[in-house]
């Protein structure tokens, strides 16, 4: 059943109703959220909106079947911005699980390669089955570029990475084994989450996938065949979106549309 947790969401949700009522035929029973963080960040690229974790946490805790939220973000440690987004995260009432990002260096010195035909430096940006297609004087171009961040004192990239794919996996099965919910809802598209899924769908347990168009892999789409849910985020945009962008979504609509909502 969805309460409203603030006025404002009240308001909001009179003018959504359709959505309230598919997601409260979703979230059936007992509800977990995971949200994985690292994958759910760059949909702003594509929705062209961004969401705002407080008001997340809000319109969460207004379907009251709604138990935990898990959420799995890396730390920059020594970074000021990323230690604040962790402290907002845990204020906003997530359950955080992180740890520190891992920052590696790839080099691009082109000293390090024969001569300016060769792949050796490229192998670690571009995929191999991409690679192979490109031309001779595509590998020459690309390694001079490299060679000219060289002329101007880069020599190395750095390179961020924290995968959360095997905790969030490992903690969505245990919590199934203990039987801590009904509903298991994941926000991701990745093809990581397989297995998990698979095993709790074989268990007859209701999963939705909160994702955005294009983003859900081709092998978590394959599960829908299996009971798989899959739920686009963009429904939700008016309850989730950064307020800035909610007001300029408002101001872009007819004064009659506008005047019919509030």
């Amino acid at each position: 059943m969805f309460k409203p947790f603030t006025k404002k969401l009240a308001g909001l949700a009179g003018t959504e109703p359709k959505v309230i009522k598919e997601l409260e035929s979703l979230l059936k029973g007992k509800t977990f959220m995971y949200i994985d963080y690292a994958n759910v960040r760059p949909w702003s690229e594509k929705l062209g909106w961004h969401i705002d974790l407080k008001r997340l946490k809000q319109f969460l805790n207004s379907f009251q079947n709604i138990g935990e939220v898990k959420f799995y973000s890396g730390t920059l440690e020594g970074d000021s911005k990323s230690e604040e987004e962790v402290r907002h995260i845990r204020e906003a009432g997530y359950l955080l699980r992180t740890k520190p990002v891992k920052i590696m260096r790839l080099s691009i010195d082109t000293k390090s390669i024969p001569s300016l035909e060769d792949k050796a430096l490229l192998k670690q940006f571009i995929r191999r089955a991409l690679l192979r297609k490109y031309t001779g004087e595509t590998i020459e171009y690309l390694n001079r570029r490299f060679a000219e961040m060289n002329a101007a004192g880069e020599r190395f990239i750095e390179d961020r990475k924290c995968n959360f794919d095997v905790e969030i996996g490992v903690d969505m099965l245990l919590d199934d084994e203990k039987k801590k919910f009904e509903t298991c809802v994941l926000w991701s598209g990745d093809s990581d989450f397989y297995d998990p899924t698979k095993k709790l769908l074989a268990e007859k347990k209701q999963v939705i996938l909160f994702s955005t168009a294009r983003k859900v892999s081709k092998e978590l789409n394959e599960l829908k065949k299996e009971g798989l849910v899959i739920f686009d985020i963009q429904k939700i945009k008016t309850f989730i979106c950064w307020k800035r962008e909610l007001a300029e979504q408002i101001a872009k609509e007819p004064p009659t549309s506008r005047d019919s909502k509030h």
